[in-house]
């Protein structure tokens, strides 16, 4: 068994390797987040703080380039390549369906999260009894409210993962604690680093 998935191995164009190498080790990876995920909660624990924050736009509610999407979108790169090459389809066409088709799973991500924070901000949850609460950032915060990040923080008993921004003059980087100030827009945290008002 072993010498015939060895000689198979082999006998692969590298190119065909590398979407073999590529489908196997995001879809493990994407596996273990999935599990971990269900054992400490869907608060995206599993990613720790490996997201980074790179759209600074904050009329964009949601963030494409992060850990989880990153898996996602070689998970279907890899495995719809493998499909396409299967099929007798070139290499330079079949990675151009496999990227064409890991970027469509992002943006089908990107709706379903969508809806999920839109039924988030609509649900029981009062956002309003997040203000005066200490919680941490998940996603660094862009300063002087040029842009949106992401914080941890208990509200209702329940831990959530809700947008943040801030008016302090620098950045709050991933990890710190912040301070919930006020609400704006009725869904977006207001923060400042908690270390600043200990200063005070």
């Amino acid at each position: 068994m072993l010498l015939s998935i060895e000689f198979w191995w082999h006998s692969l164009p590298s190119f065909e390797k590398t979407l073999w190498t590529i489908a196997l080790l995001f879809s493990f990876l994407l596996l273990l987040q999935v599990i971990l995920s269900i054992i400490h909660g869907d608060h995206d624990h599993a990613s720790g703080h490996s997201d980074s924050y790179v759209e600074h736009d904050q009329g964009i509610g949601y963030q494409f380039f992060t850990l989880k999407n990153m898996m996602a979108f070689f998970t279907m790169f890899g495995w719809v390549g493998i499909a396409a090459v299967s099929e007798g389809i070139g290499y330079g066409k079949a990675a151009c369906i496999a990227f064409a088709s890991g970027v469509m799973i992002v943006v089908l991500l990107a709706l379903v999260f969508k809806k999920v924070s839109e039924l988030r901000y609509n649900g029981v949850m009062q956002i309003q009894n997040a203000i005066s609460k200490t919680g941490s950032t998940y996603l660094f915060i862009p300063p002087n409210r040029s842009g949106m990040g992401k914080v941890h923080i208990k509200i209702q008993g329940t831990l959530q993962e809700l947008f943040a921004m801030t008016d302090d003059d620098t950045e709050i980087p991933t990890g710190k604690l912040v301070r919930v100030k006020s609400i704006i827009n009725e869904r977006i945290l207001l923060v400042t680093l908690a270390e600043n008002l200990l200063s005070l």
